[in-house]
């Protein structure tokens, strides 16, 4: 018999679903509304001039705000979560846990907008950061030091699709240096495929404009811990900027998490579909779905699926210029994670703000095609695809 002051733990499907305020910990609803209710306001009525009471000013707080807030911590395991404007606001929300002097260390493969963030933070506040290959945990024991205060991850990263094992890094970086934070953007995968503070991390961010919105019609970003500490720091850097998340932002993001499950089975199936296809034409594709992924059994062991973004080569800049613009059902553009499927090459687009330098030190292919596969009919998408590689003269180059 289930005792009823323990709450039950169902499966990510249903935990993405399933509101239960019950326990007293989500704001109070005197109708039972269906769906949560929006509080558009900037502020609220207080009955005294001395006792504020639980919302005063939505810059500080939001009933809309509290229950995603809440619903988030829950489905990624964390003590707190933040929601915030943006992605890249919820990383430079993290960042400000560091200070003049001290350092970073971030992989050597990232998402454009947060190569420049670091890249700033590096001129303008005396933050430091090393890049490294975070494929290999061992990699990182060297720069370690007193002054590391954030080991930044990116699994899978973004565009190459590479692994860093979790819980190793996680378990030297604690050993070695018991002041630093884990922090992995978790974006690719979502919370319903991997939940990276049960495998060691600190703290964990998303860009809410992909997977958990699924529909681009919102900017918004999540910040999860699992330390009551850490999570009163990121609060109050969060109430004293002003870029905790609007009340009805807050309400599409509710309404996006609760269909993540369904999306992302669907571009997962689709995207597993997309990449057997494209290595059958011989083409170097990047997706931890692929057994000939030098680290699928890694991932695997951390995740519960690939997820919906996979890159490939084609050995040919122009004709990969010419494949992109010749899909119809892909639509060109720089996001991931909507239910429409995207393609885009990273190094004209989303991260074209990294010198071209920079990205040949790092190894990161100028040819290189990113598709971000939606929940369209994958038969659809594959004759698509196949019309502009046939086209474009990529598949004949393939072959």
């Amino acid at each position: 018999m289930v005792d009823s002051t323990t709450r039950i733990k169902y499966r990510p499907a249903t935990e993405l679903v399933y509101i239960d305020n019950s326990d007293g910990l989500g704001p109070k609803d005197n109708y039972n509304a269906a769906s949560m209710p929006i509080y558009q306001t900037a502020t609220f009525k207080q009955s005294s001039a001395t006792q504020m009471g639980e919302y005063d000013y939505s810059r500080s707080g939001n009933p809309t705000r509290s229950h995603v807030e809440n619903h988030l911590a829950k489905i990624m395991s964390a003590k707190r979560a933040f929601a915030v404007n943006s992605g890249m606001t919820a990383l430079d929300v993290i960042t400000r846990l560091v200070k003049a002097g001290e350092e970073v260390i971030a992989g050597n493969d990232l998402y454009g907008g947060t190569n420049r963030l670091l890249s700033f933070l590096a001129t303008h506040n005396n933050v430091k950061t090393h890049h490294i290959d975070t494929t290999n945990s061992e990699a990182i024991i060297p720069y370690l030091s007193e002054k590391t205060r954030l080991v930044l991850l990116e699994t899978p990263t973004n565009p190459l699709m590479k692994i860093a094992d979790i819980p190793r890094i996680a378990e030297i970086v604690h050993e070695r240096c018991p002041g630093a934070l884990v922090v992995v953007d978790n974006t690719m995968m979502s919370p319903y495929l991997q939940r990276p503070l049960e495998l060691g991390a600190d703290i964990v961010y998303h860009s809410g404009t992909k997977y958990l919105s699924g529909h681009h019609d919102l900017m918004a970003g999540v910040v999860a811990v699992k330390d009551d500490s850490i999570a009163e720091k990121i609060y109050f850097t969060i109430n004293a900027t002003g870029v905790g998340l609007g009340p009805f932002d807050c309400w599409l993001l509710m309404r996006g998490v609760k269909t993540l499950a369904v999306r992302m089975d669907r571009q997962q199936a689709n995207a597993i579909k997309i990449a057997d296809f494209l290595q059958t034409h011989n083409f170097k594709v990047h997706y931890p779905g692929l057994k000939t992924h030098p680290q699928y059994e890694l991932h695997a062991k951390m995740s519960s699926g690939p997820g919906a973004v996979l890159s490939f080569e084609t050995g040919n800049i122009d004709l990969s210029e010419k494949l992109v613009e010749m899909t119809r059902l892909w639509g060109i553009s720089v996001s991931f994670g909507c239910v429409n499927s995207l393609i885009s090459m990273p190094c004209r687009m989303s991260h074209a703000s990294i010198p071209a330098a920079v990205r040949a030190a790092r190894a990161m292919p100028e040819d290189l095609i990113r598709l971000c596969v939606g929940i369209e009919d994958v038969d659809d998408l594959l004759e698509d695809l196949y019309h502009a590689l046939t086209k474009s003269g990529a598949l004949k180059l393939a072959n």
